[in-house]
């Protein structure tokens, strides 16, 4: 089977950023999906193996027209929840995209909305 080239260099980065990065007690890990369709958003405590908070553009109303803007939307309502769960220092797992567009964008709104990482 062949595979895409993009989506090998993604998995490359992917399991190289993964073993450097651990979402604890303390720092849970905001790892973030991007899809054709959506983007995703959770915070997960690697050490239980559990997602404390998540937030998707599915969840959003159509109030944004462009997607960088609606991956900044996802980015201040889940830095909302997770404050309302009492985290506020988040470790960023990109999730072997590109720190930019969408994903910089969601990491930016996440600060906005008082998350520290």
């Amino acid at each position: 089977m062949k595979h895409n080239r993009k989506e090998e260099r993604r998995t490359r980065i992917k399991r190289s950023i993964r073993t450097r990065l651990t979402g604890t007690e303390d720092r849970p890990r905001l790892s973030v999906f991007r899809s054709n369709s959506g983007i995703y958003a959770q915070i997960i405590n690697d050490l239980k193996g559990i997602t404390l908070v998540s937030a998707s553009s599915k969840e959003m109303d159509g109030d944004v027209a462009n997607t960088v803007g609606i991956a900044k939307t996802v980015g201040q309502k889940l830095a909302e929840k997770a404050i309302a769960q009492g985290v506020s220092a988040v470790v960023f797992d990109r999730n072997g995209y590109l720190y930019h567009g969408k994903v910089k964008a969601l990491a930016e709104g996440a600060r906005e909305g008082g998350l520290k990482f």
